[in-house]
């Protein structure tokens, strides 16, 4: 069910052809109160910047600018706006150049209600949370986000940058895997993350929070299991 809270959210809606746009505006009405639109890539910039919408729904093929190429100038500024695409185009340079830009999710038109609400409310949600710094782990664990500390059975416990980050990462996600690639980008950046230091890095967090909370699947990634 869509929550009352998720309708504060805004959202920008990305689409050179009119008609198109009206629909999925028309469609995204049932859920958020403010919505964006824009028919090109130029005019999405100049909104962003200025009303600095929560959520980004664009298409690829746009007159003025190659619908990724505008995701990489925001993501020159900004890691944290959800962006989903809404395309046509199902060719391997596109999913591939997608991979590295952090989306939530790449669509291939046409796209149905029963594909789309699902992913329009896993955004909506992290969203929320990510904009409270107080995260619920387990009834006796909570992480404050925007102190990167953790209260566990009456302590606290500092973490560091890329902790706070991989622990962010994993809460977003669960209950599903975040791969090896995504902890790559989202942690690591534009660093190289090598096993042993992802390995050091989940020993240590693993020490300041509830037992299991964390599991791995081998060769796939790591997940954050949601513990009563």
């Amino acid at each position: 069910m869509f929550s009352k809270k998720y309708r504060n959210i805004k959202v920008l809606c990305v689409e050179n052809e009119e008609l198109i746009r009206e629909n999925q505006v028309d469609y995204l009405k049932h859920f958020y109160n403010t919505i964006l639109e824009a028919s090109h890539a130029k005019e999405a910039l100049e909104i962003i910047e200025k009303q600095k919408p929560q959520l980004v729904i664009t298409d690829i093929e746009m007159s003025d600018m190659n619908g990724l190429e505008m995701i990489r100038q925001i993501r020159k500024r900004d890691k944290k706006t959800k962006i989903i695409v809404l395309s046509a185009f199902s060719n391997k340079e596109y999913l591939l150049d997608a991979i590295d830009l952090g989306l939530v999710k790449y669509l291939i038109k046409p796209i149905d209600h029963e594909t789309f609400y699902p992913i329009l409310l896993q955004s909506s949600k992290e969203i929320i949370e990510e904009e409270s710094p107080l995260l619920n782990l387990a009834n006796d664990c909570i992480f404050d986000s925007k102190t990167s500390q953790i209260r566990f059975k009456d302590k606290n416990y500092n973490l560091s940058k890329y902790e706070a980050d991989f622990l962010m990462l994993l809460y977003n996600q669960r209950p599903n895997v975040v791969t090896y690639e995504q902890i790559q980008y989202k942690v690591w950046v534009n660093n190289i993350m090598t096993d042993n230091s992802l390995r050091t890095l989940v020993k240590s967090l693993r020490k300041k929070l509830p037992k299991d909370i964390i599991t791995n699947l081998s060769k796939v990634g790591y997940k954050m299991e949601e513990i009563p």
